[in-house]
C-alpha cells in the first residue's frame, strides 16, 4: 500500500526483514535442508498449491472477519515516535469487491508519514493469494528445500516475477518472496516478501504473513507483521513497523466449496509467529 511521508516521498507498505530495496534480494535467516525432487514432483506440487490458492481466495469472498491494524514508526533507542490504528469488520460484495466498516479509529500520531485511503484497500500487504492459477505465469517459482518448522515439515519455494511491471504504464504490484508450502496437505501456511515494483519515490518493506486453518478447509491469513527501515534516495530513512491481526472468521454471504471439499482433512499445526 501507498503511504506518504512528511516530506512528499511515497511508500508502499507490504514479511520481515530490514534494508531491502528493489534489485537485492529478501534476506533469509532459515534452516533449509536441501532435499531432491524430480521435476514431475516440483510441477506436481507447484500445480496443487497455486490451485488452493484460487479456491481460498474465491472461498474468502463468502467470509465476513476483522481485522485490527497498527502502523507506527521508530525512532532513536526503538521508542515509538507516531502511531496509526484502525480496527474494522471486513466483508466482500457480490462482485469481489471488499467492503469495510470501521470500528475503530483514534486521530493518528505519525509525524513522518501519512496513511491515504488508497493505504487502506491493502493493509497487511500484497495479495496473499498472489500465486492463485490466474496470476501464476506471471511468475518464477524455484524450489528450494524442504523446513521444519514447529510441527510442520514444508516445502519452500522462492518467487520472482518473470517481468518487472513499468510503474509508469501500470499500478500492478507483484510479490517476490519465499513461500513455504504444508508438505502433506500442499498448502502455503507462510510467506515472506515484498511488492515490486519500486521508483525513486516508492520503496516497499518486507512483510512476513502466518496463515491458519479455518473450517478445517482454508488456509486463511492471520497474522503480518512488518520491521523495516526504509531508505529513500535523498538519504531520509524511516523505521516503520506494522502488525496486523485478522480474527473472528465466519461465513457471511455465501457457502463456497473447495474441489476436495470431501477428503477428510486432518487438524494441522499452525507455525507460530515470532514475537518482538
Amino acid at each position: 500500500m501507498m503511504i506518504k511521508i512528511a516530506a512528499g516521498f511515497l511508500f508502499v507498505l507490504c514479511f520481515l526483514a530490514a534494508g531491502v530495496s528493489q534489485g537485492q534480494y529478501v534476506q533469509y535467516h532459515d534452516n533449509i535442508v536441501k532435499k531432491d525432487l524430480t521435476s514431475a514432483e516440483i510441477d506436481r506440487i507447484v500445480k496443487r498449491f497455486t490451485a488452493k490458492e484460487g479456491q481460498f481466495h474465491e472461498a474468502l469472498k463468502g467470509y465476513v472477519f476483522n481485522r485490527d491494524a497498527t502502523v507506527w514508526t521508530v525512532g532513536i533507542g526503538g521508542n515509538s515516535t507516531g502511531v496509526y490504528r484502525r480496527t474494522s469488520f471486513m466483508t466482500f460484495n457480490e462482485d469481489g469487491t471488499r467492503f469495510e466498516k470501521i470500528l475503530f479509529n483514534p486521530v493518528p500520531t505519525l509525524t513522518e508519514i501519512t496513511i491515504t485511503p488508497e493505504d487502506l484497500e491493502d493493509l497487511g500487504g500484497v495479495n496473499p493469494f498472489a500465486l492463485e492459477p490466474s496470476a501464476v505465469a506471471e511468475y518464477n517459482i524455484s524450489y528450494l528445500g524442504v523446513e521444519h518448522i514447529d510441527e510442520l515439515d514444508l516445502y519452500v519455494f522462492d518467487v520472482t516475477p518473470r517481468v518487472i511491471p513499468d510503474p509508469k504504464r501500470s499500478k500492478q504490484r507483484l510479490f517476490t518472496g519465499r513461500v513455504w508450502v504444508d508438505k502433506d496437505d500442499l498448502q502455503i501456511v507462510k510467506s515472506r516478501g515484498k511488492a515490486v515494483p519500486e521508483t525513486k519515490q516508492n520503496k516497499f518493506p518486507v512483510v512476513e504473513t502466518y496463515r491458519e486453518q479455518v473450517d478445517k478447509k482454508y488456509w486463511f491469513p492471520t497474522y503480518v507483521e512488518a520491521n523495516d527501515q526504509l531508505v529513500f534516495d535523498n538519504g531520509q530513512v524511516v523505521h516503520i513497523r506494522m502488525k496486523v491481526k485478522y480474527t473472528d472468521y465466519r461465513l457471511g454471504r455465501s457457502d463456497v466449496r473447495i474441489i476436495d471439499d470431501d477428503t477428510p482433512v486432518k487438524p494441522t499445526p499452525t507455525p507460530t509467529p515470532k514475537k518482538p
